[in-house]
């Protein structure tokens, strides 16, 4: 193996691969994720913060990056549906936060404006974050952003007319995928030669794809190489109307090119508080052995849960 840069050969002393599309990537190693595939955690690292209710996650480095949203006030359901929407916009806050592997605040951005403060799901292309935020309901509005990790800089890339819960920007074929409220849709928008986004403006059902995988919504979607995203999330169930919710977090490694899942495995994790590891932000990354996984699934007061799996 030829290690061609400084910081893959540090990624590899920590024993933390780069994400790749080739043999050993994490695209690979999730499609030898079973329900049997033990996770052990190796640390929980209280963040020391206020998180709100954390919603997307990358680590660049030794620092992780977790956008959120800061819940002034709740939205308010209608009795019946106003102009396509069921509630109102409530009031809040977007926050794109740095922190340190200790927990520590490094820096903060707030992003959206008005009635648009909810940022989703987030991806990193090895040059810039990529963050989505949306009115805090469905079949609404968004801006996408482009955000420099190093100077946490935010550039408005253009805005659009759905809920965007998460985004990924597939490097190889220069597209950007979005996913809207509860991940029930896909979009696609490619970029062109000067960087500007293609149909941008064209009506959201001209767009939309409907997503055929249905056991959980996604929370947080990360590019995986080879046309492949990698998205976490959860669903909630009752035994009957009226019992308790049991929730079930996994991961599903889905196909850019035609929107359908490659692979899909129920991750059976949770928290102290009895919320699933993927209730908010994941991130998972190839390592010498297999793969680590970093959840955030608590609001407010959180704590970063790192889990290791050994794969074939």
């Amino acid at each position: 193996m030829i290690v061609r840069t400084l910081a893959a050969l540090m990624l590899l002393l920590a024993g933390v691969l780069p994400v790749a599309a080739g043999e050993g990537g994490v695209a690979e190693r999730v499609m030898k994720l079973t329900r049997g595939t033990v996770w052990k955690q190796v640390a929980a690292i209280p963040i020391a913060f206020p998180t709100f209710h954390p919603q997307g996650m990358v680590r660049i480095g030794e620092d992780f990056f977790v956008s959120s949203v800061n819940i002034i006030k709740p939205t308010t359901k209608y009795d019946a549906p106003r102009n396509g929407l069921d509630r109102d916009a409530g009031e809040g806050e977007g926050h794109l936060f740095k922190f340190g592997k200790d927990g520590r605040l490094l820096a903060d951005l707030e992003l959206g404006e008005g009635s648009i403060y909810h940022p989703g799901g987030i991806d990193y292309d090895g040059r810039y974050l990529w963050v989505p935020a949306a009115e805090y309901r469905p079949n609404s509005q968004s801006i996408i952003y482009r955000v420099d990790p190093a100077t946490m800089q935010a550039t408005e890339v253009f805005r659009f007319n759905d809920h965007i819960g998460g985004i990924v920007h597939d490097t190889g074929s220069n597209t950007l995928h979005g996913v809207s409220w509860g991940s029930r849709r896909f979009y696609a928008w490619p970029l062109g030669a000067d960087g500007k986004v293609v149909h941008a403006d064209a009506k959201p059902e001209a767009l939309r794809v409907l997503n055929p995988a249905q056991y959980i919504d996604y929370q947080d979607c990360h590019f995986v190489g080879g046309s492949r995203m990698l998205c976490s999330g959860l669903n909630a169930y009752r035994t009957a109307p009226d019992a308790p919710q049991f929730r079930l977090g996994g991961l599903e490694l889905v196909d850019l090119r035609d929107n359908r899942p490659l692979w899909q495995v129920p991750l059976e994790l949770w928290a102290p508080s009895g919320l699933p590891m993927t209730q908010n932000p994941a991130f998972i990354e190839a390592t010498a052995g297999g793969l680590r996984g970093y959840f955030m699934p608590d609001d407010d007061k959180s704590t970063l849960f790192i889990y290791e799996a050994a794969t074939p």
